[in-house]
């Protein structure tokens, strides 16, 4: 194993002073030292690998310049992509990210988030599986003046007690739902991709509710649960499929890509074209959507515009002296279709 390298190694190689070096690779401004002498320091420090360690740094200066991300799943592209699309916003700032992610567990969810305080980070950004299951948590947060933002789906009807940034997806389903309906649907499955114990949330409600206003009865409406996984999602759907040989949906809605992709799989294989025999609509809009061999319609989540809402609401409480109320922005979706969407049979 190699050794780790101290400061007291780098000051040593350079010549110079522990405190002498301290205050050169921190920059500190009451630095006394010679262009020459710094050029020294930063030279060891480059030749012996050096890296500061960041529970030393934080010690000297309150803070560890680096910002915890709590996620739902990693293997759903949506979630890679929001990582990714965080730790740019934060690194333009000086912060690194780290991702705890988890795996679609409620029981790993519960765990990492009672252990947030064991993180060495300034604040956190949590994507909750279900922000009213730990709305007395985040209000002690609130009361504490944690440095914490909350991301999300829907606009709840009492207010998150910390800062949020959350999707409004009222205006990307009325878009989508209309389009069905404007190709001729009235056949309509809702596929619901869920990890063990989660609730639906009010997607499938409002979807149901927009049909009924347009004229399609509860009858032809077809709710079906699923994991969290692609596989899930296809075998979900195969199964429905078998069992409904007549009368099957033209149209489907899936609560995440992901779901759509198995759902699409399941009914080309099930020897449905798409979207001759059934049109597909995903939600999260991941890049991969622009990708596929059917390139699919999707109900956009403006995750470069969340993840940076929710950068500058973070830092700027993290940084700034003032107590703050807690601050909401919401995003509306957007309906983008492309070639999983047609015109239903006769």
């Amino acid at each position: 194993m190699n050794k780790r390298i101290r400061l007291k190694d780098v000051a040593e190689r350079a010549g110079v002073a522990v405190n002498t070096a301290s205050t050169i690779l921190n920059r500190r401004p009451n630095s006394w030292a010679s262009k020459e002498t710094e050029a020294r320091v930063f030279q060891a420090a480059s030749e012996l690998g050096y890296r500061p360690s960041k529970t030393a740094r934080a010690l000297r200066s309150g803070r560890y310049h680096t910002i915890g991300l709590l996620i739902q799943d990693l293997t759903n592209p949506f979630f890679s992509t929001l990582a990714d699309e965080l730790e740019s916003a934060v690194e333009e700032r000086g912060y690194d990210l780290l991702v705890e992610n988890c795996r679609s567990s409620l029981v790993r969810e519960k765990h990492l988030f009672a252990d947030l305080d064991d993180l060495e980070v300034d604040g956190s950004v949590l994507w909750l599986s279900d922000n009213e299951v730990f709305r007395a948590e985040l209000e002690e947060m609130a009361e504490a003046n944690r440095a914490v933002v909350v991301l999300g789906n829907g606009i709840p009807e009492k207010p998150i007690p910390v800062d949020a940034v959350l999707s409004d997806f009222t205006q990307g389903l009325t878009d989508a739902v209309d389009a069905l309906c404007s190709l001729g649907h009235k056949r309509f499955a809702f596929l619901s991709a869920l990890a063990e114990g989660q609730a639906d949330g009010n997607r499938p409600r409002l979807f149901q509710e927009m049909l009924a206003a347009r004229g399609i009865p509860a009858a032809n409406i077809d709710i079906l649960r699923t994991g969290h996984t692609v596989e899930s999602a296809c075998d979900t759907f195969a199964g429905f499929l078998k069992k409904r040989s007549d009368k099957r949906p033209t149209a489907l809605l899936a609560m995440n890509d992901l779901a759509a992709i198995g759902a699409m799989r399941a009914a080309i294989e099930a020897g449905m074209e798409i979207p001759a025999d059934l049109s597909v609509v995903g939600v999260d809009d991941v890049p991969l959507c622009s990708y596929l061999p059917i390139t699919l319609s999707s109900i956009r989540q403006r995750y470069k515009a969340i993840t940076k809402a929710a950068a500058e609401l973070l830092i700027s409480r993290i940084e700034g002296a003032e107590v703050l109320p807690a601050r909401q922005e919401v995003f509306a979706t957007i309906y983008t279709p492309r070639q999983s969407t047609g015109a239903a049979k006769g």
